[in-house]
């Protein structure tokens, strides 16, 4: 398996990849793949991976720009990340979260946020405990990493593209 960038021939795998990983999931709204077009069309979907393995797109992690407390802070939204079905816990998420956390890193990032499983996103360093809240979403969900510099303080906004239905 090796993780890349994704390049326009990987487009429609990924809509239909991610379309796929989400279909049963409880708490999606099922328009995840809207949204990470809707990013690429917006010209922020900043960074944008994909595992490939014997040449077919096995899964997809987006990572976007944040504002927080309306400010453009060098902070980034992990999700959606996606996986299919038959690869999911085998690695391929966390390869692709891993490489995406490093490039942020090496562009000079200072944090990400991401919503979702505390359990499956501390293994990454993400955590609870920091001064950023996004709506009304608990704060055991909400959760950060700080990549360079001190921690950010304040309330995230995601692009519009996340409001996409």
């Amino acid at each position: 398996m090796i993780i890349r960038l994704e390049i326009a021939a990987d487009m429609p795998s990924i809509r239909q990849l991610t379309d796929a990983a989400f279909r049963d999931v409880v708490y999606s709204s099922q328009t995840e793949g809207a949204i990470i077009d809707a990013l690429r069309l917006a010209g922020v979907l900043a960074l944008s991976l994909v595992a490939e393995q014997n040449g077919m797109v096995v899964g997809h992690a987006a990572f976007s720009p944040v504002l927080i407390d309306g400010d453009d802070i060098g902070w980034f939204g992990l999700g959606p990340v996606s996986v299919s079905l038959p690869m999911q816990r085998r690695g391929v998420g966390s390869a692709l979260i891993n490489e995406g956390l490093q490039l942020l890193r090496d562009r000079g990032a200072c944090g990400a946020v991401v919503l979702g499983d505390p359990d499956y996103y501390r293994r990454f360093g993400f955590t609870s405990d920091h001064q950023l809240s996004f709506a009304d979403v608990s704060p055991a969900y909400f959760q950060s990493i700080v990549l360079a510099g001190t921690p950010a303080k304040g309330v995230v906004t995601y692009h519009e593209a996340f409001a996409v239905r």
